[in-house]
């Protein structure tokens, strides 16, 4: 609460425009990447003495390095507002960070909500565009809407092709709804780009599995347990393993 009181004294804080940000905003963005719990404390500062929405969104940045996902969303829906009161185009990229710290502290509504505001604003392209709605689409599957999640999916693999994740989390859909050829042609973008993820490997064995690919879904969980030895997703792939009788590793 301390943070919050002390963010609204810096409301009508003016920022310099995109590329033009003070040394302050550098070293404050440093701290909160290299020593967060410093940053914190470096942007609550910053902030009390005008710093406006670069500060808050320094303040979201050290939050998120230490894991303080709540923190970090409002600390970033804070930065949102105040550069829309300022009509400053980076509001749809906070509101974009906002969403993905919501997604990590597992509140899907207040991320889609953050997320609809992102997207709504027509103001983010490329990459940021790409992956906005990819989070999006992880907050439509938490509240059911398959056909809804896809087409985020699909829009965002036009722009964030280069992320696994999104080849991840297609193929992990269509493997949901049943569509098993485009589940293994996703599945295997997600292996081309990030073969050493025990995520990609457990799905990639879910997606075997499903197919009748015992030999193919042995292989691809141990290697989950070979990258990922005593983790909740190697845990994961030795139980789906039992399914086949011995676990090998």
């Amino acid at each position: 609460m301390f943070f919050f009181l002390l963010s609204l004294q810096a409301a009508t804080a003016v920022a310099p425009p995109p590329g033009q940000e003070p040394p302050r905003y550098a070293e404050c963005m440093d701290l909160a990447t290299g020593d967060p719990s410093q940053g914190a404390a470096a942007a609550a500062k910053w902030n009390v003495e005008g710093g406006g929405m670069l500060a808050r969104q320094c303040l979201g940045v050290a939050y998120a390095n230490q894991k303080r996902w709540p923190s970090a969303a409002a600390a970033f829906e804070e930065a949102a507002r105040a550069a829309e009161n300022a009509h400053d185009v980076r509001s749809a990229n906070y509101w974009a960070q906002a969403g993905n710290a919501w997604l990590a502290a597992g509140e899907p509504v207040k991320a889609r909500a953050a997320l609809d505001a992102a997207l709504a604003s027509g103001n983010l392209t490329g990459l940021a565009l790409g992956e906005a709605r990819l989070d999006r689409a992880r907050t439509l599957v938490a509240a059911g809407d398959m056909e809804g999640a896809r087409g985020d999916l699909d829009r965002a693999l036009a722009d964030a092709k280069a992320d696994p994740l999104a080849w991840l989390l297609s193929a992990t859909l269509a493997r949901r709804q049943g569509d098993l050829a485009r589940a293994k042609t996703d599945i295997a973008e997600a292996l081309r780009r990030s073969a050493d993820d025990p995520q990609v490997q457990l799905e990639s064995g879910n997606i075997a599995a499903v197919s009748g690919d015992e030999a193919g879904a042995r292989t691809a969980w141990n290697r989950v347990v070979e990258l990922a030895p005593g983790s909740p997703t190697a845990e994961s792939a030795r139980k789906a393993l039992t399914q086949f009788g011995t676990v090998e590793k």
